[in-house]
């Protein structure tokens, strides 16, 4: 296990998430929202995620069935992660690969996701 950290493009978001990259899953999705927004994500429960600051830079962003909310930076667009439930009720949070720093995504097994036809 290991802390990374990671923010939004602009900085106004900035959290820490506890993870071991090279044992967890990490996937790139094709459906319509991860593909367009370019998202690499992995989930890890909630009590493994700290929003060190920015809530109030955050808006909510809710598509097909509403069950996640993929959370935007108000003031450079960039989505630094999302917040859900698994289907037993644990809070979980998807964290954009992308938005962590000193991640070197050429050494990580990264699984595609068929969301488009799921």
């Amino acid at each position: 296990m290991q802390t990374y950290e990671g923010q939004c493009h602009c900085g106004a978001v900035q959290f820490e998430v506890d993870t071991n990259l090279e044992t967890e899953k990490v996937i790139e999705c094709n459906c319509s929202h991860c593909d367009a927004k370019g998202l690499i994500l992995t989930f890890v429960p909630a009590t493994q995620f700290r929003l060190l600051f920015g809530e109030e830079s955050l808006e909510t962003y809710h598509f097909n069935k509403g069950r996640i909310d993929h959370l935007t930076c108000k003031k450079c667009g960039v989505q630094p992660f999302g917040r859900g439930k698994k289907p037993d009720g644990t809070p979980t949070v998807a964290v954009n690969i992308r938005c962590l720093k000193a991640v070197d995504r050429s050494t990580l097994t990264i699984t595609p996701v068929d969301g488009k036809n799921y």
